[in-house]
This record gives C-alpha cells, sequence and structure tokens, in this order.
C-alpha cells in the first residue's frame, strides 16, 4: 500500500489481491490498483476503479476515517468497474452503490459501456469531457481523455500524480487489440494528450506489470519503448499495421 505523506492529500495504491480481495485468484491473476483520493480535513475520498471487493475498500476507507463520496473510472473493462470477464462475474461499481448512493465519474465517450458491463444504470454514471474536474473537498482531480485502449479511457491527474488506468503502464501501454481499442487514438494519447504532464510528475498505472509500483514521467519518457517512435508511422510499425 502506498500513502501521501502531505497533510492534506489523502491518496492510497492498493493492489488487488493483496491489499484487498485477498483470496480472490482472479484479483491475484490481474493484479489491478485502485485508487483512493481524498482530503483528510473533510474526511472525503473518491474511489478510482472499485472491482473484486468493494466491502474490502470501504473497510480501508472506514478504517482511515474517510467515507466514500464518489468513484472515478478509468474506462469500462470489468476488472476495474465490474462485470462478467472470461468466465467470472467481477464485483464491481454496481454492488458498491447498493451499499453507498455516489457517482460515477466517467468520460461521456464511456458511459454507455460502463451502463452495459457493470448493469448500472446510465443515471448513475456523471458524463465527463477532457479537462473537467471533480472535486472532492478542497482537492482537484483533473480528467484528461486519453483515448486508444477504449474510446472513452481518461486519466486522473492531482497534485503531482498522474492515475493512468490502463492507458500507460511504467513498462509498455494498454492493448489496442479489444474492442474499441485504437492504435492511432492511443499514439496520440501518450505522445500528446499526455505531454501536458510534467516530467516529475509520478506515474501509477492500473496494473502491477513492472518491478515498481509507480515511476515519474521523466523516467518512464526515457526508459519505456511507447515513447521511442518519434512518429504516427513509427508508432504503427511498432504495431504491425
Amino acid at each position: 500500500m502506498k500513502e501521501s505523506s502531505d497533510d492534506r492529500l489523502y491518496f492510497r495504491q492498493l493492489l488487488s489481491g493483496r491489499d484487498f480481495a485477498t483470496d480472490d485468484p482472479m484479483a491475484q491473476q490481474m493484479v489491478n490498483f485502485v485508487y483512493l483520493i481524498g482530503d483528510r480535513e473533510t474526511s472525503e475520498a473518491l474511489v478510482v476503479d472499485p472491482a473484486y471487493d468493494v466491502d474490502g475498500l470501504l473497510d480501508v476507507l472506514a478504517d482511515d476515517d474517510m467515507t466514500c463520496t464518489g468513484v472515478l473510472a478509468t474506462h469500462y473493462h470489468p476488472d476495474h468497474v465490474g462485470g462478467s470477464m472470461m468466465g467470472f462475474d467481477i464485483v464491481g461499481a454496481r454492488q458498491l452503490l447498493e451499499r453507498i448512493s455516489v457517482p460515477i465519474h466517467a468520460q461521456y465517450d464511456e458511459e454507455r459501456f460502463i451502463a452495459e458491463v457493470t448493469g448500472l444504470g446510465e443515471a448513475d454514471i456523471v458524463g465527463h469531457s477532457s479537462g473537467d474536474v471533480v472535486s472532492v473537498g478542497a482537492v482537484d482531480v483533473e480528467l484528461i481523455h486519453t483515448p486508444g485502449h477504449t474510446p472513452g479511457s481518461q486519466c486522473f491527474l492531482v497534485d503531482g500524480r498522474l492515475v493512468a488506468g490502463d492507458t500507460l503502464f511504467l513498462e509498455g501501454c494498454g492493448r489496442t487489440d479489444l474492442p474499441g481499442g485504437d492504435p492511432t487514438a492511443l499514439y496520440h494519447s501518450l505522445h500528446h494528450r499526455l505531454s501536458k504532464v510534467p516530467d516529475d510528475s509520478i506515474l501509477y498505472p492500473g496494473h502491477l506489470y513492472s518491478p515498481q509500483s509507480s515511476a515519474s514521467m521523466g523516467d518512464t519518457r526515457r526508459d519505456n519503448f511507447v515513447f521511442m517512435p518519434r512518429s504516427e508511422e513509427q508508432w504503427l510499425t511498432m504495431f504491425g499495421q
């Protein structure tokens, strides 16, 4: 687990199968990260990509004297928001809303997909554009639309931290061969839309696909092969297109 040392910002990185959902083989296999972002002074927190064990996540918040006031969804895949995947039914956002009534913040292009895979009503999901800010207490979270892995994938920028979902990992990036994937869109998301994120910001990915669980954007841009192509043509060649 990782926790912010800042006085007001509450920030935790939780690994499925280790920090919660410890008896769930699927959670252990998928190694998803869930993030808790909040304001210590108001005791409010947002949960990023709740899946596998919503009771366990709510227990972590309660142990920290925090209360869930909303959900941030990076994208619609069931290992991030719940639903059916590979023959498994994954607990997620719908079960969370059965316990506490909070909004699900998603990118506009992702709203209907999240509704379909989770069984939530569209009234439960708040659509956003890139650049929108979701506030929790006095903590502002900027939403950055980063299509490519899915049409409505989004990242969250808060106080020098980039929570990237499956858009960008420390090693590699999200797949584009699944429904809705688009390698050209992902190139522009990584090389242009995320160019506004400073090198000293810390990248927090959606899965533990590397020995480390976070790294600076500067180190990621230097070491991650996805930043090697210098043009869209070189990028598409890397994808065999």
